[in-house]
């Protein structure tokens, strides 16, 4: 009988032991129920070499160019929750009058007269969901889901004359990724969003033409599980 009064005494003090814990985090609405989500990219680069050396290429001599615009429209069809698009086309032009490649005193190859033009375009599918930082309004980070189905094609030539030789490439991408971010609202309607790429799959399937007689393919796929630093992209959004 003793031993019974005496458990019967510990157990109060065993129970308050095992008492729910809360944490306490304290969240608000970052992105009501209603609202659209717009935002467009668009970026241009362009550069021009005149007997340019680098480490074992000499005599860098042409001129490229980069043009991508990338439009971006979401819903939010629950408080902190939108589901929406993006489109993103891309265009490239490489022209190389000459360069060498010197590996030693003694080894150098040439390259001269190559020509390569390419565009591409992807669809992607987008989920996101946002939270505040405490109870701020001004502060938030998101997490983005992406799904995106891609192609685009490229032209290669080199040389001139009869010794022409040129390559007709075309591929198909699919990739789904997660890539959370960091979104700094400036007013009630725009904000500047800054995210990265932590994982996804990624697969790309090529077919090349040489010469119209010469047929080659290529598949390639990769999975990534860490963070991508070359994925990092800043943006301007508006919230209507």
């Amino acid at each position: 009988m003793l031993l019974v009064v005496a458990v019967a005494a510990l157990w109060p003090s065993a129970a308050a032991a095992q008492e729910s814990f809360e944490r306490e985090i304290e969240s608000v609405v970052f992105v009501p129920k209603g609202q659209w989500i717009t935002g467009l990219s668009i970026s241009y680069q362009q550069s021009a070499q005149n007997k340019y050396q680098f480490l074992i290429f000499e005599g860098i001599s042409g001129d490229t160019y980069q043009f991508k615009v990338s439009p971006m429209l979401l819903y939010s069809f629950k408080d902190d929750m939108a589901a929406g698009g993006r489109f993103s086309y891309s265009r490239g032009l490489t022209k190389l009058e000459g360069a060498d490649v010197v590996l030693d005193s003694e080894t150098d190859y040439e390259i001269d007269h190559l020509y390569r033009l390419s565009h591409s375009y992807t669809f992607s599918g987008l989920y996101r969901n946002y939270f505040s930082i405490g109870r701020s309004r001004r502060f938030g980070f998101f997490n983005e889901l992406q799904f995106a189905v891609g192609g685009g094609q490229a032209k290669l030539m080199q040389g001139t004359s009869t010794e022409l030789t040129g390559t007709y490439e075309r591929d198909f991408k699919l990739n789904i990724g997660l890539t959370p971010g960091l979104c700094v609202f400036l007013n009630n309607y725009s904000a500047m969003e800054v995210n990265v790429g932590v994982l996804g799959f990624s697969y790309t399937s090529t077919k090349m033409v040489t010469d119209q007689i010469y047929v080659a393919r290529r598949n390639s796929k990769m999975a990534n599980f860490r963070i991508n630093l070359f994925s990092i992209s800043f943006g301007a959004v508006l919230y209507l």
